[in-house]
This record gives C-alpha cells, sequence and structure tokens, in this order.
C-alpha cells in the first residue's frame, strides 16, 4: 500500500525547497534593485525593491508554515497579508515625499535592472505555480509572484516614456500602480485566509 505520510512529506519537501529558491531570488534582486533604484533616482524601481522584499518575507513566512496544521498556515497568510500592507503604505510615502521634491530618473538603469528583475519574477512564477492550490500560504506566494510580473512590465514601461518625453511623472505614477498593486494583494491575502479560517471552523 501506498504510504500517506511518505506522499505528504514528499510534497512538504518540494514546497519547501521551492520556497527556499524564491526566497534567495527575492533576497537578491531586492538589493540589487534598491542599490540601483537609489543611483537612478527611481520611484518605481525602489517601490518594486521594496515589493521584492515584502515577497522575500512572504516566502520566508510561507517556509515556516510547511508541514505545519492549517491554522498555521492560515496565520503565516494572515502575516504575509500585513506585511504587504506595511510595506506598501512605506512606498505610498515616498511616492509622497517624492511628489514635492526633485527627483531625475535615469531611464536606462531602470529598465536594465527591471528586464533582469522580470526575468527572475518569471522563473519565480514557474515554480510556484505549480504550487499555488497546495494551501493558503502557497496561494499568497502565487499571488504576490504574478504581481511582480505586471510590477515589472510597468516599469520597464515607464522607464521607455521617462526617456522619450524627459518627465518624472511617468516614473512616479508606476511607483504609485505598484504601491496599489502590493496593497490590493495584501488586502487579498487576508480575505483568502479569512475565508480559509472560515472553512476550517466548521
Amino acid at each position: 500500500m501506498p504510504c500517506s505520510d511518505c506522499s505528504i512529506e514528499a510534497s512538504d519537501a518540494v514546497q519547501a525547497s521551492t520556497l527556499r529558491l524564491l526566497l534567495i531570488i527575492n533576497a537578491t534582486m531586492f538589493a540589487c534593485e534598491l542599490a540601483v533604484g537609489i543611483l537612478a533616482d527611481s520611484t518605481g524601481v525602489l517601490a518594486d525593491s521594496l515589493d521584492m522584499l515584502a515577497d522575500a518575507l512572504v516566502y520566508g513566512v510561507s517556509l515556516y508554515a510547511v508541514g505545519k496544521a492549517v491554522a498555521a498556515k492560515v496565520t503565516a497568510a494572515r502575516l504575509s497579508g500585513f506585511l504587504q500592507i506595511v510595506i506598501a503604505l512605506a512606498m505610498m510615502a515616498d511616492i509622497l515625499r517624492r511628489v514635492f521634491t526633485d527627483s531625475e530618473p535615469v531611464s536606462w538603469l531602470m529598465i536594465a535592472v527591471s528586464v533582469a528583475a522580470l526575468a527572475a519574477n518569471v522563473i519565480c512564477l514557474r515554480l510556484i505555480t505549480k504550487h499555488r492550490d497546495e494551501g493558503v500560504h502557497m496561494r499568497a506566494s502565487w499571488l504576490f509572484s504574478r504581481n511582480d510580473v505586471l510590477a515589472n512590465l510597468g516599469v520597464i514601461s515607464a522607464a521607455f516614456l521617462v526617456a522619450l518625453t524627459g518627465s518624472r511623472w511617468p516614473d512616479l505614477a508606476i511607483g504609485l500602480l505598484i504601491t496599489v498593486i502590493v496593497l490590493r494583494g495584501g488586502f487579498s491575502i487576508l480575505k483568502d485566509a479569512r475565508a480559509e479560517s472560515a472553512k476550517t471552523s466548521h
């Protein structure tokens, strides 16, 4: 007879391995985008770097939840949602500051780092898509990876607009859009965690 416990342990091991790799990729890209965002004076790249940080924290929390009871996974998803919201609010504060101060985003630096980030996030999305139905904590991880791909495409588009127009406003606009995506993602995960908690309590 097949060993169900062995199957569960194997699935948990694959989840943990995937999340560990996602954590490393996102932490590395956070550091790269933070440095380039400061050099490029780009709101969009800095917002995306903080999004990477949020995702790295989410993957770390999800990694903790692997192999644990459903209640622990719900708690992990809930914490992930709150982390996203807190980071989105910090991003919003920085955008408001930049609206009232001068900034001169460097478009070619924006494009270079965003293409690298896009490649990293496409890899992350492909990895996590296989596991998105394996618990609320994994759905949270998948949602954030999907949002990252959209954010990277937005920063690349904004960089081309900055180059074409010479204006900083496309950069500020994409920074705000990424912030809204992160904020909505956080609330979406909280809603999902609430639904999962209600389902398991009956």
